[in-house]
């Protein structure tokens, strides 16, 4: 067991090891208040990328089942980058985005896009309980210009591609929410899936990795 990892980033530190036997079930690595993504990342959009809000009670664990809704059309999972923030992003530029990230994790992006026909907002085709499986844990290390991302069903690449190739950087994505929004330690960023979107039917097991983290969810 470790200590609050925002307590130490916000002090310039490693989280001190706090021991333990490391017994118990394995969370999210972040309860974020607020979860955004951002839309528009993507080579078919001519407009500036712009971001949504996505309910933060929707976040599960690695290996939580979820049940995909049968009401809402098809359903559709998106590996994408998520970043952690670390501290208050008061101050956060392009330039110095790095010195307010805590890190980065998976997500999947689970969405229902028939809705969007009828609600442009996001809300219904991003809602479903479970719909942002996060984690398992937190990359403290990794490169916010260039980290590979893959997306796997049922044990097959389905995308394959890396940070770099974002439209708009992460860190062009981070000034942008930051210039509309404060943000505080352990809210998360969805980064945006332009090449990483897959169908999937009720019993796939989905798999997202970024970097060295490796999000796998089962579906029901």
């Amino acid at each position: 067991m470790i200590e609050d990892p925002y307590a130490a980033f916000a002090d310039g530190r490693e989280p001190a090891d706090l021991g333990g036997d490391g017994e118990g079930r394995l969370l999210a690595p972040s309860a974020p208040a607020v979860v955004i993504g951002i839309a528009q990342n993507g080579p078919a959009h001519a407009s500036p990328v712009q971001a949504w809000l996505k309910s933060p009670r929707g976040v599960v664990a690695d290996g939580e089942t979820v049940a995909l809704r049968r009401d809402a059309g098809r359903t559709v999972a998106e590996g994408e980058i998520a970043v952690v923030i670390g501290r208050s992003t008061e101050g956060l530029t392009a330039d110095n985005a790095h010195e307010y990230v805590l890190g980065l994790t998976a997500v999947n992006d689970l969405s229902s896009p028939d809705r969007s026909q009828f609600d442009p907002r996001n809300f219904e085709s991003k809602s479903g309980i479970g719909y942002t499986p996060l984690g398992p844990w937190i990359d403290t290390e990794a490169d916010l210009g260039s980290v590979p991302l893959v997306l796997r069903v049922d044990g097959v690449d389905v995308a394959r591609t890396d940070a770099a190739a974002l439209p708009v950087p992460i860190r062009e994505c981070l000034a942008y929410v930051a210039r509309w929004t404060p943000l505080g330690a352990g809210d998360v960023i969805m980064t945006g899936a332009p090449f990483t979107a897959s169908p999937i039917d009720p019993g796939a097991t989905v798999e997202v990795r970024v970097g060295d983290v490796v999000l796998v969810t089962p579906t029901a």
